[in-house]
């Protein structure tokens, strides 16, 4: 069918590649997230909170690369569910600083556990050798350091 042909050109690209296996990932940590009843942003917040408190809620944001909007949204559910704190930053109270409750750190590593559960099932078709070697390949050509 001459219909097959562009289908077939598209998906020998590597990007249409990448961008499947992202977005099956994506999706495995999605569904595992959400049995914590948590979504991705909440955990990437969750996660930079712990690695950076107390943080400036606009350093957050721009440490996540989240819409401030967007951010107060994830923050205002995550602090309602006494997750985070956020109050006077002790540097410069004209801002907000953020940190991490002790349930939140609880709801972390239930979220991590998680996450590295359905990234291990993502990658279960390749060996530990392979796995690694795949790791280094995507730094090298995701323009990260790792």
């Amino acid at each position: 069918m001459a219909d097959e042909a562009p289908l077939t050109a598209i998906r020998s690209l590597p990007s249409w590649l990448l961008g499947r296996a992202a977005a099956r990932g994506r999706g495995l940590v999605a569904d595992a997230l959400a049995a914590e009843g948590q979504k991705m942003w909440h955990h990437v917040v969750l996660s930079a909170v712990r690695d950076l408190q107390p943080v400036a809620q606009a350093d957050l944001g721009r440490g996540v690369g989240l819409d401030p909007k967007d951010l107060v949204g994830v923050l205002n559910d995550l602090q309602s569910a006494g997750h985070v704190l956020r109050a006077p930053d002790p540097r410069d109270r004209r801002k907000n600083a953020v940190t991490l409750t002790d349930e939140g750190a609880r709801l972390l590593t239930r979220c991590e556990k998680a996450a590295r559960e359905a990234n291990d099932e993502l990658l279960a078709p390749l060996s530990a050798a392979e796995r690694d070697q795949f790791m280094g390949l995507l730094i090298r050509i995701s323009g990260t350091d790792g």
